[in-house]
């Protein structure tokens, strides 16, 4: 077994490039204030309203012809296009908007920047599972310096929804099922797509989405109308917005599904009461894509003057391409339905981050810069590095894994071992897959000297069009008769049998994920789960690689095959990432956050349910079978053993306004170092409100050498236990009894009392 050879962190990474590259975005400094109020003021006066209403439209700049495009711009009728990626193309537009337009106010332009631009990284579920916030941060902010230097300014991301149903295609976007790591994770997609401030060099707009509730998606459907109770609301879904919020996040997305009755992109206590009175939001909402128009479709709306009156009214300040606002709005303003104060309203914040991001004084892009950055050297070392990090180790039975690199023969087998852009992962739609590393490509660099014998097995495919195949066209199947698919099946199980170890690469297609991707079921699609079983029956050591952007169900595999190592959809970089990790290069140290379920008849699954009837038989909800996880929230094996003990609090009465510390000594008993992730889960036991058996409150990821001892503090304050009482429809801090939990998954032992004081 091999030691963690050290490699450079994503923060020096990103330090190492801010010194490398200029641009003309160096000088960019965080306005006052006071500032931008008078400037976007004094241009409010001076605009008509056929402009200001310009401002609020945003165009499909990939369905919007050259001509057209540069009509609505010079004429000022919109404020922003998005699906615009060629730099000289924006740079031209910007000309026209900054030269010929009324009063040369500059475009944004907006991507969906998901996992990143080009360079692509792992896909959201898995940065999340690195349980590393400032990685994370730094990822999305190299995301983001890719993308600035190509003009784009404005992100369609973070997705924060909370996702505890992973039948839902979107659930590969989002951090998982929890509300605390959810806040964490948003905070830190809002920081690192933005920077310091809004108009940092090098840094793009956020856009939080989809305001709100859209990952409740009943039976996980996309679209699907949402009911959730006000408890679940607040203490669960709308956790990681308002984190968001806080964190600075200059733009908000609304989104497509009823919440509890009113459509979310119609729905004014969402956008208007909640976000802006609550919250104190100041950044401007976009709709989702055509979700305007789709008022009507809802039943909500009688026609498109309602839809663009009533979305208008909600707090929709930007109307992604349906364009109602341009064609209703003026009718609506002359006809006194809508206010020209609050039509100014509306407009600022857009004006107001155009002028932070500096784009009045300098609206272009370098084109040296554009080439510098693009799939730099520190781009894809980042990308690989956050690949390493968000891996999970499910399974290593007598610690097959690392494998060693003397291994003559490996037999790679897979219809994703070779797969570019099954390796990228959905919503990689500026990547081309040529870039890419393969599994098969990484190990082949990794072990010149020996034999890899490689093949598909099977081919999958998901039978229906995908609406990114456009972008993201999927492989066309090449084994066409049942004669070639027997062949080829053969073949792979001949390969096996020839090998020292198999690495079996199975999972979902990338179209498999993402948006309307949903599933009715979690098995591995295709002949896959066969082709798994023959080659255990082999009797060769198997290792099973998980590409997927979700849960999958894997209960045979968790009891038949020795190891299993969940990369999800890794990215570029991905290959040489498999590759370190498989040898020994790298040490997996991500950790679940979802639930893994065993079978699909137990979803939605998630840790944080309330106590009820019989609760020291939690897991036998089911006669037929568990109804425990497979793998628990927070599970992820390292390739050392790490143990936990000596739990101390320094208080055992907590006041409001304190904080308590629990300490807790952690030694790595291996012989290689690891990372390992402490968590820290509270239970109140009795208030107005029943409460759930265990909430994460805190964690800490930490890197100890073989060998090391460390004792771990995590801070827990008193405001982490405020909640939300449908007793008594406020927030509210209970005194009581409380249990404190430390270890390394949601199944913690450690064990502490403490009290709340009145």
């Amino acid at each position: 077994m091999k030691r963690k050879i050290s490699s450079p962190t994503m923060a020096a990474i990103v330090a190492a490039v801010a010194l490398s590259c200029g641009t003309q975005a160096e000088g960019q400094v965080k306005p006052k204030d006071a500032e931008v109020q008078r400037f976007v003021a004094k241009l409010l006066s001076e605009m008509s309203s056929e402009e200001k209403i310009g401002q609020l439209e945003q165009a499909a700049g990939q369905y919007t012809s050259k001509a057209q495009a540069d009509e609505l711009t010079r004429k000022g009728q919109i404020g922003s296009f998005l699906f615009l990626t060629d730099p000289e193309r924006i740079n031209e537009l910007q000309r026209i908007a900054v030269t010929q337009s009324p009063h040369h106010i500059p475009l944004l332009f907006g991507y969906d920047v998901i996992h990143g631009f080009r360079t692509i990284n792992p896909i959201p579920l898995a940065l999340a599972s690195s349980w590393d916030p400032a990685l994370v941060e730094s990822v999305q902010a190299m995301a983001a310096r890719e993308a600035s230097a190509a003009g784009v300014n404005w992100a369609f991301s973070p997705m924060v929804d909370i996702a505890r149903d992973p039948r839902w295609g979107r659930i590969m976007e989002s951090a998982g099922e929890d509300p605390y790591l959810g806040e964490q994770m948003a905070a830190a997609q809002v920081r690192g797509f933005q920077g310091a401030y809004v108009g940092a060099p090098h840094h793009v707009l956020a856009s939080v989405k989809h305001l709100g509730g859209y990952g409740a998606a009943p039976g996980g459907r996309d679209y699907e109308s949402v009911d959730l109770s006000d408890e679940l609301l607040h203490n669960v879904y709308l956790r990681p917005y308002r984190a968001a919020i806080d964190a600075g996040a200059a733009t908000v997305m609304s989104a497509y599904m009823d919440l509890n009755g009113v459509p979310a992109s119609g729905n004014r206590w969402l956008l208007h009461d909640l976000l802006r009175d609550e919250w104190g939001f100041k950044g401007f909402v976009v709709s989702d894509w055509d979700a305007v128009k789709s008022l009507t479709v809802h039943g909500y709306t009688a026609n498109a003057s309602d839809a663009a009156l009533r979305a208008f009214d909600a707090g929709v300040n930007m109307e992604m391409t349906s364009a109602l606002y341009r064609a209703q709005l003026p009718a609506l303003l002359s006809a006194g339905r809508i206010d020209r104060t609050k039509l100014d309203e509306a407009v600022r914040p857009i004006l107001e981050m155009k002028y932070r991001l500096g784009l009045f004084t300098d609206p272009y892009v370098s084109l040296d810069r554009y080439k510098t950055e693009t799939l730099s050297i520190a781009q894809r070392e980042g990308a690989r590095h956050a690949a390493e990090q968000s891996a999970i180790l499910l399974r290593n039975e007598g610690g097959i894994l690392p494998l060693s690199k003397s291994t003559k023969t490996i037999a790679l087998i897979g219809p994703l071992a070779d797969s570019k852009v099954d390796t990228l992962g959905s919503w990689s739609l500026h990547a081309t897959p040529a870039d890419t590393v393969t599994l098969a490509e990484g190990l082949k660099a990794k072990l010149p000297n020996t034999t890899i014998l490689t093949t598909k097995g099977v081919e999958i495919q998901r039978g229906n069009a995908s609406i990114f195949d456009e972008q993201a066209p999927e492989p066309k199947p090449t084994l066409l008769t049942d004669d070639a698919r027997n062949a080829e099946f053969a073949h792979a199980i001949d390969l096996v049998k020839q090998a020292d170890v198999a690495i079996l690469v199975l999972g979902e297609a990338q179209n498999m994920n993402g948006e309307r991707a949903s599933r009715a079921n979690l098995t591995l699609p295709g002949k896959q789960q066969q082709l798994l079983e023959a080659a255990v029956a082999t009797g060769k050591p198997i290792v099973l690689v998980l590409m997927t952007g979700r849960p999958l169900d894997i209960t045979w595999a968790s009891e038949h095959v020795p190891a299993i190592l969940n990369l999800w959809y890794p990215g570029t970089e991905g290959g040489n990432a498999a590759a370190n990790l498989l040898f020994g290069d790298a040490a997996p140290s991500g950790k679940l956050t979802v639930s893994w379920p065993r079978s699909v008849g137990q979803l939605p699954l998630f840790y944080s349910a309330n106590l009820t009837q019989i609760p020291e038989s939690p897991d036998t909800r089911y006669w037929d079978e568990s109804s425990a996880p497979l793998y628990p929230f927070g599970f992820g094996l390292s390739y050392t053993r790490f143990t936990l003990d000596n739990l101390q609090i320094d208080k055992s009465t907590l006041h409001p306004g304190e904080a308590l510390k629990a300490r807790v000594t952690v030694k790595n008993q291996g012989a290689v170092a690891g990372d390992e992730v402490v968590q820290l889960y509270t239970h109140q036991r009795a208030g107005s409100n029943s409460r759930p058996v265990r909430e994460l409150k805190a964690f800490a990821k930490i890197h100890l050498a073989a060998g090391e001892t460390r004792s771990v503090d995590l801070m827990l304050p008193a405001s982490a236990l405020t909640y939300w009482s449908s007793a008594t429809k406020t927030f509210t801090l209970e005194p009581g009894a409380f249990d404190l939990w430390v270890g390394d998954s949601s199944t913690a032992s450690l064990h502490k009392d403490f009290a709340v004081a009145p």
